[in-house]
């Protein structure tokens, strides 16, 4: 028996249709809809967006993405203006003992490592 696959529901914050729009326009795509409760993809990468408003829970809950390239990554998200859009915050680029990674807090403040893949 072995492990397939990881999903972490990930909160919304206040803003639940603000959440969804960003993250498709992060790159997701949306793989269901239902009420509370959305599937999204990129690259295989899957999670849940919940309509969950909980600020300390949000602020201290992290995910670990795998990228090929966190410079281009960043510079997508710069150049796109998510941050002005959204109100979201994106760290520099900086090498990490695990890797290269770059940071973004999201609408709800989740801390989402975008971590260079080797």
């Amino acid at each position: 028996m072995k492990f397939l696959s990881l999903q972490p529901f990930v909160p919304s914050g206040k803003d639940f249709e603000g959440a969804k729009e960003f993250f498709q326009q992060l790159g997701f795509t949306v793989n269901w809809n239902d009420d509370d409760y959305v599937g999204f993809e990129k690259d295989g990468c899957k999670f849940i967006l919940q309509r969950f408003d909980n600020k300390d829970f949000a602020e201290n809950f992290m995910i670990t993405v795998g990228v090929t390239n966190v410079d281009e990554f960043r510079k997508g998200v710069i150049e796109k203006e998510l941050p002005k859009k959204f109100g979201i915050r994106i760290g520099e680029a900086s090498d990490q003992p695990y890797g290269r990674e770059v940071n973004i807090i999201d609408i709800a403040g989740v801390c989402w490592h975008f971590v260079q893949q080797v």
